[in-house]
């Protein structure tokens, strides 16, 4: 199982281009060795993952992007199979792309920035819920927050006070940060996506 991540830029038009360059450099971290994923229509992308790392990788892809205030996300997260595979990935087909792109059109009309689909209506009942109730945060996030989840994902099982070398910021301003974007919280929700994931495919 793949999952498909279509998104778009919220408010690109209204913003500088430093969100692109985010942009690319997630992608570019997100896809590993496989890079497949691609920009297209100025603020548009879609992304192929594994299944398991579907929703930390939405996560990080939020936080790349709150890093240039205002701009912010939207994604549509389909998980399935890709039956033909082809140079470029929007050319892909399967019901993983469908599903992805059923999910991100439902996304203006629910009012949400994330929400995945896939073959079982119980499990996406039970995720969206999670994820709505993990936006409340992560939609509120600020740019030192942002910084941080980002930080946090990319050097995971390390401690704060190393983060905070790394940040160039003090450990207790990384800690505060962390709690202010519920990131444990968050990869709770991670934890337990991956569980269910795993019992239902």
């Amino acid at each position: 199982m793949i999952c498909i991540i279509t998104g778009d830029i919220i408010g690109s038009r209204k913003i500088k281009d430093s969100w692109l360059a985010s942009l690319k450099g997630a992608l570019k971290v997100v896809s590993g060795k496989h890079s497949r994923w691609e920009i297209f229509r100025g603020d548009s992308f879609q992304v192929e993952v594994n299944a398991a790392e579907a929703l930390k990788t939405a996560i990080y892809l939020k936080a790349c992007i709150r890093l240039n205030k205002p701009a912010d996300v939207r994604m549509g997260l389909g998980i399935g199979v890709v039956q033909n595979k082809r140079k470029k990935l929007t050319e892909d087909s399967g019901d993983a792309f469908v599903y992805s792109g059923a999910a991100f059109d439902s996304l203006k009309q629910i009012k949400l920035n994330l929400a995945i689909k896939t073959s079982s209506a119980d499990f996406d009942e039970e995720i969206n819920t999670l994820i709505k109730l993990a936006l409340i945060a992560m939609d509120s996030w600020g740019v030192v927050a942002a910084e941080m989840v980002k930080l946090a994902l990319e050097h995971e099982n390390i401690l704060q006070s190393e983060l905070a070398a790394i940040s160039g910021r003090t450990q207790s301003s990384v800690s505060e940060a962390l709690k202010r974007a519920h990131f444990a919280e968050i990869m709770d929700m991670d934890k337990l996506y991956r569980k269910k994931l795993n019992q239902m495919f």
